[in-house]
């Protein structure tokens, strides 16, 4: 069984968590630098990127992160997620783990009055998926290795940067794993930089 850590500082951890046990992995709620260890895949969830950095650096797990991120071990970014893992985020001159090859921008969407839902056809998932926006960023571009997987209303919504997938949207907060399901493969086949066959994903 595959060990899922879920970064447990902020945010929707509890979803995130409830939703690798549905794809049949362990789920582990990271909080320190040690519970880093033996995990196969790391998901940073969504939340309040301003409050998780401020957290991060209290509970001294910047560079364990980054060690982490060096390992090839996979990792995925949902909202904040993505602004931690995004090499640039417009408005500020230091990005925060920096491993993704993406430039990111935060609030992209509207408030959180202007949260919504949109069906949305994503490279390698079979069939549409419900994505819940809330005070999302969106990816502005992406490196020459990043994989754009889905554009809605002309904004990159999801990205894969080889062992990084990071999305705008809360895939956790819905009962479709099939996402979830993705980022499993991606551990399960790390060695391998070809894309999985996406009718694997089906919905669960």
């Amino acid at each position: 069984m595959k060990r899922v850590g879920v970064l447990a500082l902020q945010g929707a951890v509890r979803e995130h968590i409830k939703s690798v046990q549905a794809c049949g992995a362990e789920a582990i709620a990271v909080k320190w630098p040690k519970d880093l260890e033996n995990l196969d895949g790391l998901i940073l969830p969504g939340g309040e990127s301003t409050t998780m950095r401020r957290l991060i650096d209290r509970y001294g797990l910047m560079e364990p992160l980054r060690e982490f991120a060096q390992t090839g071990k996979p990792m995925f970014g949902t909202c904040a997620g993505l602004i931690l893992l995004a090499e640039t985020v417009v408005g500020s001159d230091d990005a925060h783990l920096g491993v993704m090859d993406v430039t990111v921008e935060r609030n992209s969407f509207g408030r959180q009055v202007d949260s919504f839902e949109a069906p949305l056809e994503i490279e390698s998932i079979e069939g549409p998926f419900e994505a819940v926006f809330i005070r999302a960023p969106h990816i502005v571009s992406v490196g020459a290795g990043t994989e754009v997987l889905c554009v809605h209303n002309g904004k990159i919504v999801i990205a894969r940067d080889d062992q990084f997938l990071g999305c705008s949207f809360h895939p956790e907060l819905t009962d479709d794993h099939r996402i979830t399901a993705y980022f499993l493969s991606m551990i399960k086949n790390k060695s391998d930089l070809l894309l999985p066959n996406p009718s694997t994903y089906s919905k669960v």
